[in-house]
């Protein structure tokens, strides 16, 4: 595998009733818009599991391998993590359609969505888990567009050494500038590669500065234009793209995040526990250190930490 990701340093302190409880720890680096490294911390060179977070690139290699997709909204959803509501539902319902599919040809398994109004309407409804409302459906419903496009086949279209699988690996070794050091896999059963931070962030900032007209561009910029494709009318990428002009951001389970705006610079970063919650924060931070300033990251540099119904402290960056 190479070199093993040797943790990371405190990247953020949680702060409740005037006492520093506790911190969590991660990784994180900040690249200028040339790609040269404004700032780091922890460990930005050993591999991570980006997970989502290299769902952009895995939309290029599709791209690449013909997936016949015009339309930009229907590129940010195979580039998505969707919450699971109705007009993303639909939307890859409409996908599947138009090859002639039905959601139980996707490998991802069945969920529930993960947006909390979406998943209590289902549940309202009498209906339950099913595969279309699992946050990678569209990721799923892309690879299977792009297999039969290619004459490859669908079955196993998930497995490490299905020619979609490499194909995709390709492009995101190309993306990255590196090697993937490890595949395992994914919480949609799909492969997922080890990467970077510094090449993952390095992949964001190409999307971004790629030429129009390019794949590369073409993903950033159907993400950018449909945000709420890609995460949900709550999601935290969402949200910084809708508020933060240019921004491209996706993130990936287990606390990742990426984000790059073009001419400026990228960041990318790890939170060693998975907490959700020291993510945005770290960013946030990240950003500042390039300059990138806007009424969504003030809202989002620090985590509120509730007692009783009622703020008690936060959650802040250290790094």
């Amino acid at each position: 595998m190479g070199k093993t990701y040797e943790g990371g340093v405190p990247l953020a302190e949680v702060v409740r009733s005037g006492f520093v409880e506790g911190v969590h720890r991660g990784s994180v680096v900040v690249l200028d818009a040339t790609g040269a490294p404004v700032a780091e911390a922890g460990d930005a060179t050993g591999p991570v599991f980006p997970r989502s977070s290299n769902k952009p690139m895995q939309a290029v290699g599709m791209l690449r391998a013909g997936l016949p997709l015009t339309d930009r909204a229907d590129v940010a959803l195979v580039s998505a993590s969707h919450a699971g509501e109705e007009f993303h539902v639909e939307r890859v319902t409409a996908l599947l359609r138009r090859a002639d599919l039905t959601e139980e040809a996707l490998h991802c398994p069945p969920d529930l969505p993960a947006g909390d109004a979406a998943r209590e309407a289902v549940l309202r409804a009498g209906g339950g888990p099913r595969r279309i409302q699992m946050n990678c459906s569209g990721k799923h419903t892309g690879m299977l567009l792009t297999c039969l496009a290619a004459g490859w086949p669908v079955n196993g279209y998930w497995q490490p050494e299905h020619p979609l699988q490499q194909r995709l690996t390709a492009a995101v070794e190309e993306l990255t500038g590196e090697s993937v050091a490890a595949v395992g896999v994914d919480g949609c059963g799909a492969p997922v590669l080890a990467v970077s931070l510094t090449g993952l962030a390095r992949a964001y900032l190409r999307l971004v500065s790629a030429e129009p007209g390019t794949v590369e561009r073409t993903v950033a910029d159907a993400m950018r234009a449909y945000p709420e494709l890609v995460g949900g009318t709550q999601a935290d990428d969402t949200r910084l793209m809708l508020g933060v002009p240019g921004l491209l951001a996706k993130v990936g389970a287990e606390g990742v995040i990426a984000a790059a705006v073009p001419g400026v610079g990228a960041v990318a970063l790890k939170i060693d526990d998975g907490a959700a919650r020291a993510r945005m924060p770290v960013l946030v931070s990240a950003l500042r250190r390039l300059g990138v300033e806007a009424p969504v990251l003030t809202e989002y540099a620090e985590t509120p930490l509730l007692g009783g119904g009622l703020p008690v402290g936060a959650l802040r960056p250290t790094w």
